[in-house]
């Protein structure tokens, strides 16, 4: 006895159902075909349904609906800056000049800037210099930007803590944007004294952790490493000798060069 399926003769004994050519039903995920082979849920033998799908049944056109995209992924919109902002009339320059405010006044709650360094964050930040000159101008009225003050203790803490040279220094108070003056009034806190003194308590941290090790070998890394602090030649290799000396390691007198910048 069997029992018809879609047109498909299946009897009791299981097992792999014959091929029927033109059946009701078609295995393979293909749906019923009619007379000219063309099945009743549009797809052709070829793949191609008459809704325009291809053979994957996707024709891609929902991904632009999607906010997620076709990866699952959604895609960040881009904030717009202040300037666009403005430019759009969404705010007004005494809005602006708020949000520049509290900008600023979350920079300066974690460390100290100088003038220039702000109105350079402000600037990557899209605040136009109608808003940004007023604003730090204020600031400068009522002391929460002091460049001088700034400077000052930029000079302070690096000599004292890390040991770097007037020179090293005044590097770094030129990219943080202070000005000349400003920074050689700052940087008359250390003289040359003060500088012989820290290159000292380098050299003698240097030749301490070289001690094992060749007495020119010892030298040359002493003396690069100030170097790279900034000090010149001269105030390095004498703080070097002074070092080798206490411990009772130095050459000769001629095998440094004299001491002087």
């Amino acid at each position: 006895m069997t029992v018809g399926v879609g047109g498909r003769g299946v009897g009791k004994r299981r097992g792999r159902p014959r091929s029927s050519v033109g059946a009701g039903t078609s295995y393979g995920g293909e749906g019923a075909q009619g007379p000219d082979g063309h099945g009743s849920d549009g797809h052709g033998s070829d793949g191609h349904g008459s809704d325009g799908h291809g053979s994957d049944g996707h024709d891609g056109s929902d991904d632009a609906d999607d906010p997620q995209g076709a990866g699952g992924r959604r895609e960040r919109r881009r904030r717009p800056t202040v300037a666009e902002r403005l430019d759009a009339g969404e705010i007004g320059l005494e809005e602006a000049g708020e949000l520049a405010r509290e900008s600023v006044l979350r920079t300066l709650t974690a460390a100290p800037k100088s003038r220039v360094e702000l109105a350079q964050s402000l600037a990557r930040k899209g605040y136009p210099e109608a808003v940004v000159g007023p604003l730090l101008d204020r600031f400068d009225e009522v002391g929460l930007v002091d460049d001088a003050a700034y400077a000052d203790m930029l000079v302070r803490t690096r000599h004292a803590e890390r040991g770097l040279s007037r020179r090293a220094i005044a590097v770094e108070l030129r990219r943080r944007g202070i000005d000349d003056d400003t920074a050689a009034d700052a940087l008359e806190q250390v003289d040359g004294d003060d500088e012989r003194e820290a290159a000292l308590a380098l050299a003698r941290k240097h030749v301490a952790r070289t001690s094992g090790l060749d007495r020119d070998v010892r030298v040359r890394r002493a003396v690069g490493s100030l170097g790279r602090k900034g000090y010149a030649p001269g105030v390095a290799f004498g703080a070097v000798r002074d070092a080798l000396a206490e411990e009772g390691a130095a050459g000769p007198e001629d095998d440094f060069p004299a001491l002087g910048d």
